[in-house]
């Protein structure tokens, strides 16, 4: 049959359409699948907040490689007890002043430990030492008593324990020491109170002629005491933060954190160790009913059932939080001042 033009033309008009949308039907179908196996989503946070690390998996790993050639070099020491004793502040004792001075006397099997810090590696055996549930501070001559420098008023409560260079704790009895403390007249919150040498900042918040007399005696004194130290070493301290005790039992369960804790960069940052210091309870491990309960991230909770240090690895560049908590057997936190459930962040640089 012969079509007249305006015919033929709207034939082919059609035929092109449809070419057109079977096309497109497939560039579609083809862009999908590419999306849904390489597409990324890429999430900007807000201008001057803290990027968030990536997802991470950690798990249980041995104790590092350098760690254990460490142990091998410090032949028995690793073996040592270590007994501590508080020589000040004494049980129960009020100190007038915003300065606290530590002074530890050390004993038992000691196998060659000695607190003692490297002054090339800037490592070496020391004692941790805590504030009420603050962070520890390293101290490591004991020769010299070690100075918190503006502690606040209030009752107060301090831990020590002796660790190894890569601050894993020794745990053999008598190791760890508590005692708890009253500071009347504590330091300004809101800086140091003491210098250096222990000696205490006049305060100028008052400054009146009385205070400018009583700070120019106090120059004076300083002055002296500066003189007659001036050949002195220097004390190991630390400026506290404001801090008060909660109300805690000597004589009931209390979980000490002590790792992980601060800066991990380089080598150090894979893998990482936690470690505390129990007392007053045994671990379900050991043959006991507690449980230590940990977290990182406010992620799953993880229980350890045995009183060692672990080593976890896979952690990411950036913030991270780290919660330790002693539980019973049913798995409740156990009370004792609020030590018993502590949160710490570390940064990590890789």
């Amino acid at each position: 049959m012969k079509l007249f033009p305006r015919f033929r033309f709207r034939r082919a008009l059609l035929y092109c359409c449809a070419a057109v949308i079977v096309w497109s039907a497939g560039c579609a179908t083809n862009t999908n699948q590419n999306s849904s196996t390489t597409a990324t989503t890429t999430v900007t946070p807000p201008a001057g907040a803290s990027p968030s690390p990536a997802t991470q998996t950690l798990s249980i790993v041995a104790r590092p490689q350098t760690i254990t050639e460490q142990v091998a070099q410090r032949g028995e020491q690793d073996e040592a007890a270590p007994v501590l004793r508080f020589v000040e502040p004494r049980a129960g004792t009020t100190i007038n002043g915003s300065t606290v001075n530590v002074k530890l006397a050390l004993s038992g099997d000691l196998k060659g430990y000695q607190p003692m810090k490297d002054p090339t590696t800037g490592m070496g055996n020391h004692i941790h030492v805590i504030l009420d549930n603050q962070p520890y501070e390293a101290y490591y001559n004991l020769n010299q008593p070690f100075e918190l420098r503006n502690v606040t008023a209030g009752q107060h409560t301090l831990r020590v324990f002796a660790s190894r260079p890569w601050h894993e704790s020794y745990k053999n009895a008598g190791s760890f020491q508590m005692v708890t403390f009253t500071v009347q007249g504590g330091g300004d919150a809101s800086k140091p109170t003491t210098t250096a040498t222990g000696q205490t900042m006049a305060d100028n918040r008052n400054a009146n002629a009385n205070t400018n007399r009583n700070a120019n005696m106090a120059n004076a004194n300083n002055a002296n005491a500066n003189a007659a130290n001036a050949n002195a070493a220097p004390r190991e301290g630390k400026d506290m933060p404001a801090s008060q005790a909660g109300t805690v039992d000597a004589a009931k369960s209390i979980l000490t954190y002590s790792r992980p804790k601060g800066d991990y960069k380089g080598a150090e940052a894979d893998p990482i160790m936690i470690d505390f210091w129990l007392s007053n309870a045994k671990l379900q491990g050991d043959g006991g009913e507690y449980r230590v309960r940990y977290s990182i991230d406010n992620g799953e909770a993880t229980v350890i059932d045995k009183w060692e240090p672990i080593w976890l690895s896979g952690w990411t560049s950036g913030t991270h939080s780290i919660k330790l908590e002693l539980v019973d057997k049913n798995g409740n936190l156990v009370e004792n001042g609020g030590y018993n459930s502590t949160t710490r962040e570390i940064t990590v640089s890789k």
